[in-house]
């Protein structure tokens, strides 16, 4: 089972997660689950951060924490860099049906099985 929720549609490829219709990079899945699991602590930590400086109303506090999460987002992969290698441009935080995705998605909605959050 992937470490993402059952329903959670992922593209064939494994490079995206869909949500409401656009695409998600996904974690690059040659992290090891030690390494993957640190840099999900650091982002959840870094989430936190933020949280506490929108509070705070405190803006050097709230561009540190955004930078924290910037760092573990590459780290995991979901961000910057790709982590495939065969030249396939990023999609990340497109909507699929401008995409090479848009007919795979399309035929999932016509059989209703496309996630719809």
């Amino acid at each position: 089972m992937s470490r993402h929720d059952a329903a959670a549609l992922t593209t064939p490829d494994g490079r995206y997660l869909v949500i409401r219709g656009r695409l998600w990079r996904l974690s690059n899945p040659a992290l090891s689950e030690s390494r993957r699991q640190v840099l999900v602590n650091e982002l959840m930590d870094a989430r936190r951060l933020v949280k506490a400086a929108k509070a705070a109303d405190d803006a050097a506090a709230l561009a540190r924490a955004r930078a924290q999460v910037q760092a573990a987002k590459v780290g995991l992969g979901e961000r910057g860099p790709v982590w495939w290698c065969d030249g396939t441009p990023d999609y990340n935080r497109y909507l699929v049906a401008n995409t090479p995705y848009a007919d795979w998605f399309e035929t999932l909605e016509r059989k209703g099985m496309a996630d719809r959050r």
